[in-house]
């Protein structure tokens, strides 16, 4: 979190109030100093769930919480993006996390690789309008 919120705040488009930490604690003043707006969610690891629910997902680095951000945001449908970095990130960029199909006209659906930052906003604007579809909660199967 604190890697992707000195990268916003380091943008010539940055503006306070761009960046949002979502922390596992009660206490506010867990986020990192780049953090604009905090939000204390009390749910401890649940709260990937809550990170996954975003438009789109980047990873960098990371263990074990993560993978599970990037294995709710495959669950989710979203667009996710690993930068080619040590960690999680790095070992499902450019990898399908399993073989479901999330999209029919998205062939290469997978964790899109990047290996910097403008790489990711290029990916991000090249393909966020095609991961709008949304979960639509676990179905019960007759």
């Amino acid at each position: 979190m604190e890697a992707a919120c000195r990268g916003a705040r380091s943008s010539a488009k940055y503006q306070a109030g761009d960046t949002v930490g979502i922390v596992p604690g009660h206490d506010p003043r867990d986020a990192n100093a780049f953090v604009d707006v905090v939000l204390a969610s009390g749910l401890d690891h649940v709260r990937n769930s809550v990170v996954a629910h975003a438009d789109a997902v980047i990873a960098i680095g990371g263990g074990a919480g993560t993978m599970s951000e990037i294995c709710f945001a495959w669950i989710y449908k979203r667009l996710i993006i690993g930068m080619r970095v040590e960690g999680w990130s790095g070992r499902m960029a450019d990898q399908r996390v399993d073989e479901r199909i999330r999209y029919p006209s998205e062939p290469d659906d997978r964790v899109f690789g990047a290996d910097s930052a403008d790489e990711v906003l290029r990916t991000l604007v090249d393909r966020l309008a095609h991961f709008s579809d949304h979960h639509r909660c676990v179905r019960r199967r007759d």
